[in-house]
């Protein structure tokens, strides 16, 4: 389980006991603890879970709202921030990728960063709002687990744009790993087949930050996991209208 603290304190804002606080991390423990991510999805996914179903009690919009805060306040804004810095640099590059990857490396986030989580967090909202008025909770325990197998095909696939975050994680992931998750979605899909086009929002952003940057960085995997949660979040809510129209 050492891997799995691990990318719990990575990827999460969640408190640790002392003696987990306390575990000694080496950059092959680091890049290993990689394979866990979609087991911390399911963790981010119970508390937003649970702080939907908690504000449900009073009103579904409150649930949405408790729901997207705890999100938010779990991950630590983290994936917000590399889904800013990318849209930053795409807005600023004009089609010139020596621009765009310039300006990927700026920590500072300008005006279409800013424009980019505001409607991140909008999309959200009013998706959160549809599912929570739904009760469709299960769903929303899914939907990060999900998301974060994106990671680890984008890693397995893709050559690291520099020697960051994603470089450390390639050695880690292997068919094993990819087959092994594939099939937790594949059950996972059982419950809710909405997550079925998980592998379509998967390859589409591997191609379009291949094919925009040449290769997969953190900002990329923050990024790909928050349009994924939100594509997810659509998928969920449309397959959900589809229903109580049939």
């Amino acid at each position: 389980m050492r891997g799995f603290i691990i990318a719990l304190q990575f990827l999460t804002r969640l408190p640790m006991p002392a003696p987990l606080r306390t575990i000694v991390v080496d950059d092959a423990a680091f890049a290993r603890s990689m394979r866990w991510f979609p087991a911390v999805g399911l963790v981010i996914g119970a508390a937003v879970a649970g702080a939907a179903w908690a504000g449900a009690l009073v009103d579904h919009r409150l649930g949405a709202l408790a729901a997207l805060i705890v999100w938010v306040g779990v991950t630590g804004a983290l994936h917000l921030d590399g889904l800013a810095d990318l849209a930053d640099a795409s807005g600023a590059a004009h089609k010139d990728r020596e621009r765009l990857l310039a300006v990927l490396a700026d920590p500072h986030v300008g005006s279409f960063g800013v424009v980019a989580i505001v409607l991140q967090l909008l999309s959200k909202l009013v998706l959160l709002d549809m599912l929570v008025d739904a009760r469709a909770f299960g769903a929303l325990v899914l939907v990060p687990f999900a998301a974060r197998i994106g990671p680890l095909v984008w890693t397995w696939w893709l050559m690291p744009l520099h020697q960051g975050l994603a470089a450390r994680f390639r050695s880690a992931i292997g068919p094993i790993d990819l087959a092994g998750w594939a099939a937790a979605l594949a059950a996972a899909a059982w419950f809710t087949p909405a997550l079925l086009v998980t592998p379509l929002l998967v390859l589409w952003w591997g191609w379009h930050v291949r094919r925009a940057l040449g290769g997969i960085s953190g900002d990329g995997h923050g990024a790909g996991i928050e349009l994924i949660e939100t594509g997810l979040l659509l998928s969920v809510a449309i397959t959900g209208l589809w229903i109580h129209m049939t």
